[in-house]
């Protein structure tokens, strides 16, 4: 089976996530993008404890995109400090494999 990443991040606006996971898939950055949400977030900022709802976006890539990826959603995330985390997958389907590697192609 070929590599896959999961890169994900959270945005305050359901309409900020879509655009991120439309753009990410159109431009080839991920083959797939899931929106979910809205989640309630605790987390602290500027010394104080925050509670915000937010909705989160996972993005599926082959390892050679991450970067181009998190270029992508640095670029068009609102926060000042986005979260963006990588998870390698180390097994599953090897046709869903194939099937994002040729999807992140250009």
């Amino acid at each position: 089976m070929e590599q896959i990443c999961i890169v994900t991040t959270v945005v305050d606006a359901r309409a900020v996530a879509d655009v991120l996971a439309a753009a990410a898939v159109a431009g080839r950055l991920a083959a797939c993008a899931q929106v979910g949400g809205p989640v309630d977030s605790t987390y602290w900022w500027e010394s104080r404890m925050e509670t915000t709802r937010e909705w989160s976006v996972r993005f599926k890539t082959a390892p050679d995109r991450v970067e181009a990826l998190i270029d992508h959603v640095r670029a068009g995330h609102p926060y000042e400090v986005p979260e963006i985390l990588v998870t390698w997958v180390e097994s599953g389907n090897p046709d869903y494999s194939a099937w994002l590697h040729a999807q992140t192609r250009l």
